[in-house]
């Protein structure tokens, strides 16, 4: 339920009143309780949710989800194309021979 402002005209008394939107406009002022009630046009409210699960992504247009899905998918789509031209390149390259046996080492003698 929302709440109004009023100004009576002929008083210039000035109050809120907490109502229900199918209520109709009050006409009578409290204080002097002649028929001079005006209701103002309030600035209103806006709710701002903070939390998981309310983000101002979550209320974007379509065209937007549309834009972002083309986006991640030609992302994909350039490290796949990344990923294989690094593994033909890997394939061109000779491979190294397995360990070659060393010769052992010549032991060296000495007289003591």
């Amino acid at each position: 339920m929302p709440t109004y402002d009023y100004k009576c005209n002929a008083c210039d008394h000035r109050f809120e009143l907490f109502q229900s939107m199918s209520e109709g406009v009050k006409k009578k002022c409290p204080e002097c309780g002649k028929l001079k009630l005006e209701r103002l046009i309030g600035t209103g409210s806006a709710l701002i949710f903070k939390g998981s699960g309310f983000y101002e992504t979550d209320y974007r247009s379509k065209d937007y989800a549309k834009a972002k899905e083309a986006d991640s998918k030609a992302a994909m789509d350039s490290t796949k194309s990344n990923d294989s031209k690094a593994k033909k390149s890997d394939e061109a390259k000779p491979k190294k021979s397995e360990k070659t046996e060393s010769k052992p080492k010549a032991k060296s003698t000495s007289d003591a």
